[in-house]
């Protein structure tokens, strides 16, 4: 039997970052994956879908070439080829990960993984099974699309997230349910490539863990770009007829029936717990998520969780963070335990999301007298000239201290702005430090410094 300081249930970018670090510390690390390395992250979420949405990005700066003053003739779209794409990068991501495992001498076993009671691991896949050795036990197992009782999957009619990246065909009607990243990003993609989609949410706002000034100009935004939308409406009940799907829908007590060649399920994630050993080895679980210490330390000894399986922002970059900060813990440097109050999030539909620290509405709910400012891209150079002037970059301060509280941006290419805010507000920077910061003319970063200035009433382009 193999012996192993570290073995990782997982290799998505909880797992296999976590097994890099570990290796970078001196453990001997192996990684069991079921399937292909990379994880739902890199095979079938984040990469993936950002390929399906610039072929989609593209094809709209096609059909507007005019406002560039280019005439662009005989073009169209082949949506086998997107897909295609699609795959093949995340193929490229992957085999990527590999090469790192080789690189840092992590041994990798493929198959399905389950944790004894004596820390051996069990590991099955068609052709062998093993049984290996560990020290300690990180599991980083990831999550799966939820099912709910109104939308059971039925193949190619209702599906979930990874079939929307693998359809053989455009659907010409879709109904995407569920408004968060997931399903914002698929509403843009399809409706942006022809399909005609209808985008149902359950809360009062789309994108419903963001800025409530930020859910009302997405959703200016994409109404305006055709989609429609109900919000405040719950899917009571979905069925295949013929070559459509019925969805029955209900809005402020009225029943209504739409019809689409495809229904996406968008409604969030359940861990991937079961079978893996938790109930024979008595790991604690709470709300489907692993109970863990602030260090991922679940409360039988040597065995750890990081990642969607565990309570948190099911967001890759934190799983990232956590596997680190695990492995860090376990190898005795000390460090820091992670801020979930500074982590970001990022939505990448058109225009793009990106948002971290306090809501607005959340930071008078804690006491916080506040100043609030915002700029509006229309009034930047930059966006102006690439043709992007829709949305505003918000921000928040603590009138006392001048602490950042939080910052909502929605615009093109703010997902590459939101660093700015998570290093300062790690920093304990404060609004006047973030004004006097000179920032490059002209770049859409401006608008973050005349945010700020807006707060303190010090703003120039307005």
């Amino acid at each position: 039997m193999e012996n192993y300081d570290i073995v990782i249930l997982g290799s998505g970018p909880g797992g296999y970052v976590t097994a890099i670090r570990a290796s970078q510390l001196g453990f001997k690390t192996a990684i069991v994956e079921k399937e292909s390395l990379g994880g739902i992250c890199l095979n079938w979420g984040c990469i993936p879908t950002k390929a399906l949405l610039k072929s989609a990005e593209v094809f709209e700066y096609l059909n507007h070439a005019e406002n560039y003053g280019l005439e662009v003739e005989n073009f169209s779209k082949n949506f086998e080829k997107v897909i295609n794409r699609s795959r093949n990068i995340a193929n490229t991501m992957s085999k990527g990960v590999n090469f790192l495992m080789k690189k840092n001498k992590i041994k990798v076993y493929t198959g399905f993984g389950k944790v004894n009671n004596d820390k051996t691991i069990n590991i099955k896949n068609e052709n062998e099974e093993n049984t290996i050795n560990a020290k300690h036990i990180i599991i980083a197992t990831g999550a799966r699309s939820r099912e709910i009782e109104s939308l059971k999957r039925v193949k190619n009619k209702i599906i979930g997230y990874r079939d929307a990246m693998t359809l053989e065909e455009q659907p010409k009607e879709m109904v995407i349910v569920g408004s968060g990243a997931i399903g914002v990003e698929f509403a843009y993609f399809y409706n942006t490539m022809g399909t005609n989609v209808t985008l149902i949410e359950y809360e009062k706002n789309i994108a419903p863990i963001e800025d409530k000034d930020i859910s009302n100009e997405l959703e200016k935004i994409l109404k305006k770009a055709g989609l429609n939308i109900l919000t405040s409406s719950k899917v009571i009940g979905s069925k295949v007829v013929g070559k459509k799907v019925e969805v029955t829908v209900e809005s402020n007590d009225n029943k209504k029936i739409i019809n689409a060649d495809v229904v996406l399920s968008a409604v969030g994630i359940k861990s991937n717990i079961e079978n893996i050993g938790i109930e024979e080895v008595g790991i604690e679980i709470e709300n489907d998520k692993i109970k863990v210490d602030s260090f991922y330390k679940t409360n039988i000894e040597n065995i750890y969780a990081i990642g969607d399986v565990v309570l948190g922002p099911a967001l890759a970059h934190v799983a990232s963070a956590e596997g680190i900060t695990c492995v860090e813990k376990i190898k005795g440097l000390n460090p820091n335990p992670i801020d979930y109050n500074n982590i970001p999030g990022c939505t990448y539909c058109k225009p793009e999301i990106a948002s971290v620290g306090y809501t607005e509405e959340r930071a008078i709910s804690e006491g916080y007298d506040i100043k609030v400012g915002k700029f509006p891209f229309s009034a930047s150079g930059k966006a102006q000239s690439s043709g992007q002037a829709e949305g505003f970059v918000k921000v928040i301060f603590d009138s006392k201290y001048g602490e950042w509280l939080g910052c909502h941006m929605i615009g093109s290419n703010v997902t590459e702005m939101i660093a700015e805010a998570v290093v300062g507000r790690k920093l304990e920077t404060t609004g006047y430090e973030v004004l006097k910061s000179i920032h490059p003319h002209p770049t859409l970063s401006e608008a973050v410094m005349e945010a700020v200035a807006d707060a303190y009433d010090e703003v120039i382009h307005l």
